[in-house]
Formats: C-alpha cells, structure tokens, sequence
C-alpha cells in the first residue's frame, strides 16, 4: 500500500488502474469506516481512501481544530484491509486558491434536517467530495448509511451534475446495543454512553408503529422527540420522511425514513433507520 499526499502522485499511482474504488473519510477511522473499506475491497480491483479532514464542513464553533488526525494508526488498519492507495493531502492541496470561491451547493437538501442546524455543513460535504470525485476518477464511491442525508445529498450531486461515479451506500455498522459507530463517540462519558442507545431504540419504536399502521407523523415524531429528552438528550430533530427527497412523505412516497439528530453532553449523534413502504 503506498500513501501519496499530493495529486500528480495519486494520478501517477492509478494510472492504468481498474475498477477504482474511492472510501472518502476524514481520518480517525473506526469499524464503520472500515466496513466501507471491505465493501470497497470486495468490489473493486483498485481500492483509495482518502484521508482529509475538510475545513469547509465545520462551522465556527465546531472541532475542526480538534478533530483528532491519526494518520499512522489509519494506514496500519488501511493496509490489513487490503487497500491499495491512501490519498492524504495537505490543504493547500485540495483548496489551493486563497479565499474560495467555488461551492457545491444543494439547496434542496442541504437547508433541511441537520442543515438547518449546520447551515454551511452540506456545502463543504458536497464541494469536497465533487472534487474528490474528479481528482480520483472511480468508478465507485462507498458512503454509509448512517449519515443518510449525506449519503442522499451525494447520490443527487452525482445525478444532476453527470459524475461518472457509482455511489453505493454500505449499512449502519452498531455497537451490540444498537449505538451507531461514529468518530464523534469518543466524547461520550461513560453514563452517557449507556443513554445513548435510546437514540436507536427510539426510532425503532417509531419504525414498528408506522409497520403496524400508524400514519400519524407527525405525532409520532413528537413521541420521539419526548422520549428523547425524557432520556436526557437535547433534541434537534426527530423527522419521518420521503427515503429519496427527504420530504414530509406524500402520496408519491415509496418508502420511509425515519432521520434523528441529538446531543449528549458534548456529543451530537444522528442515526436512521429504514420505515418499510409509505
């Protein structure tokens, strides 16, 4: 496995390549990042993750800073897995313009659920992972479904801007009591990491009610959001919607998604889960 830092090396190292799988990651890699790395390995015959942590996707009172860089602990799990080439560049490299001024940006899906708390998030996702797209050239992109807004959002850039890439979606890697794995764990206490599976049985609950009939959303979203801050959580949104728009579901609607975001303490967790037809 080589581990290139500038774009002329990763082009030089894929030349000729095929079958070129991306897994774009922020580094500070987990079981769940490295389920997308197997599904990658499986599938395709050149494998690059990217190892970048993206400044225009952390707010002004957000981690970026802190965001914890483990670069030699990532190669080492990156390597056992089998993964060709690790693209991870400084900066300048992927911005090299000062004052940046080309920006990716979906409304539609962008300024909803955890947008509306993260105005700028969605643009930053969307213009890194668009150039990502073009320096890498792969035929596939792995995304989990854990962040089901982006992995959407992503799914819509490549359709309305003709990226020949694939975008496959790998399930929600969980912990056995069901918590979603995220780098953003590590700031749980250990008491709050016993609350924090409610976020995943509360939506679980609100799968079964919907499977059991219940069509009542917007109740339903309410006893979420209750049982959540009956657990101690600070609520951001608890939305059933349209799987594919992200909208309150209409009659059009194939199947459901049932989206979550909370705090913890220090904490913000979002997870999903699939609600069946509409």
């Amino acid at each position: 496995m080589e581990t290139v830092r500038t774009i002329r090396s990763l082009k030089a190292a894929l030349h000729g390549a095929a079958s070129v799988g991306l897994v774009p990651t922020m580094g500070n890699l987990h079981d769940g990042h490295m389920a997308l790395v197997d599904t990658s390995v499986d599938r395709c015959d050149t494998t690059v993750v990217s190892i970048f942590v993206n400044p225009l996707q952390f707010g002004p009172n957000e981690d970026f800073d802190n965001y914890p860089r483990t670069l030699p602990a990532d190669t080492a799990m990156l390597e056992s897995a089998g993964v060709s080439l690790v693209f991870a560049p400084p900066v300048h490299e992927v911005f090299p313009a000062a004052g940046q001024t080309v920006k990716v940006t979906l409304p539609s899906l962008s300024r909803l659920l955890c947008g509306r708390s993260r105005p700028s998030h969605f643009d930053g996702v969307a213009t890194v992972v668009a150039k990502l797209f073009n320096i890498v050239g792969s035929d596939y992109a792995f995304f989990g479904e854990k962040d089901w807004q982006q992995l959407t959002l992503i799914r819509s850039m490549v359709r309305y801007l003709s990226i020949p890439t694939t975008v496959i979606g790998v399930p929600t890697v969980r912990a056995a009591d069901g918590l979603a794995l995220s780098s953003r764990n590590r700031y749980l206490s250990d008491a709050e990491r016993a609350i924090a599976p409610t976020l995943y049985q509360t939506l679980c609950s609100l799968r079964d009610a919907i499977q059991h009939g219940d069509r009542r959303y917007r109740v339903l979203e309410r006893h979420g959001r209750d049982a959540l801050a009956d657990a101690g959580f600070e609520v951001d949104y608890v939305a059933v919607r349209d799987a594919m728009t992200l909208r309150t579901p209409h009659a059009e609607s194939e199947r459901l998604r049932i989206l979550a975001a909370a705090r913890l303490g220090k904490a913000r967790l979002i997870d999903n889960i699939d609600a069946g037809q509409a």
